[in-house]
């Protein structure tokens, strides 16, 4: 498909659905329809609203349209040595996931502790509010901070706010050597060593525990990944996509027919609580099927410092966020009249009311 800007048809489709107060269910791949509360309404499609608008390999910046394939994004940096830092999950098979989809969700890679998550690479946006016009925030360098705080909202607002027309996002170099190192811990273990780590400069780039197995993930130029190794032990790991395979949830692990919970908690939680979870983020995200009560998991999670999300499966038409507390909720039902202030964009994807 040729890139196209589709900017001034979905600004008369968001029009007319704002003057009807029909609600809109803004899709792009729909690798990530699954994520969420169930939302309906008519589609708003932005795959046709796809293409890279500029790119400047040596500013380490580009800016793409919402409906860009990542695929696409990632070709055009590989032929430069670079690539996208917060390495957003594809599910499914791998191959689907827009721009746009993946900074909505807010979701990142196994690097994400390292290498930022997507609020954090974000420069600018162009977005569609829910009255039908376009607005700009940020810009297109890091020293460019006017606006910059709302650029950062949309992502993970899950099209709550507006429909990302443009993302402008800072890129890095390619690291010239991956190396992965599988040592034999259990899960205590392993966030014992993850915090050990973590107190010093190793080149991490991935960390995680699975089946009484700790996967390190060392990242950077060849005489410092093996130096590295060479102090941390274990053995080469030879499955070049593990990442991505965690990454995009097809490992054997996520294959499942249970509900399956996303636990964002302190690195050096305890792990007594979350007995066969797959530690992510050296211990920061984590894993869990669980039949307990979701007031029970979030209670445990909030008791650690952290929230519970039901990810995947379980009552989608219920609280699958953590709920906010009073001034939080304020906050979003502000947000949220600023924005779209009939309530068309994805209505109830993020919580009730919004």
């Amino acid at each position: 498909m040729a890139d196209q800007d589709r900017t001034k048809d979905l600004v008369e489709q968001v029009r007319a659905a704002a003057a009807a107060g029909t609600s809109l269910r803004i899709v792009g791949s729909d690798s990530k329809a699954f994520y969420g509360r169930a939302t309906e309404g008519l589609p708003l499609e932005l795959a046709g609203h796809r293409g890279i608008v500029s790119y400047e390999p040596t500013e380490l910046v580009l800016t793409a349209r919402g409906g860009t394939p990542l695929g696409e994004i990632e070709q055009a940096l590989a032929g430069q040595g670079q690539m996208l830092p917060f390495d957003p999950p594809r599910f499914g098979d791998g191959s689907g996931g827009t721009l746009g989809g993946a900074v909505a969700a807010g979701l990142a890679g196994p690097g994400r502790p390292w290498r930022g998550a997507p609020r954090d690479l974000v420069l600018g946006v162009k977005v569609l509010d829910g009255q039908g016009r376009v607005q700009s925030f940020g810009g297109q360098v890091m020293k460019n901070v006017a606006g910059y705080d709302l650029a950062r909202l949309m992502a993970g607002a899950l099209g709550t706010l507006g429909v990302l027309l443009e993302v402008s996002f800072k890129v890095l170099p390619r690291p010239a050597e991956d190396l992965t190192l599988v040592l034999e811990l259990d899960a205590e273990q392993a966030l014992g060593t993850m915090r050990d780590l973590a107190a010093r400069p190793v080149p991490l780039a991935g960390a995680c525990h699975l089946e009484d197995r700790l996967y390190l993930l060392l990242s950077g130029n060849r005489s410092g990944v093996e130096a590295w190794a060479g102090q941390i032990g274990g053995e080469r790991h030879a499955e070049a996509d593990l990442w991505a395979r965690l990454r995009d949830q097809r490992l054997e692990f996520f294959r499942r027919d249970a509900s399956l919970w996303r636990l964002s908690l302190p690195p050096a939680s305890n792990c007594r609580e979350h007995a066969g979870a797959l530690l992510d983020w050296a211990g920061a995200q984590r894993w869990l099927y669980t039949d307990r009560a979701a007031e029970q998991v979030r209670a445990e999670a909030a008791h650690h410092g952290g929230h519970a999300t039901l990810f995947r499966g379980g009552d989608r038409g219920g609280e699958v966020f953590q709920p906010l507390d009073p001034v939080r909720w304020r906050l979003h039902q502000g947000l949220k009249r600023t924005f779209d202030p009939r309530g068309i964009l994805n209505p109830g994807r993020l919580y009730p009311g919004l």
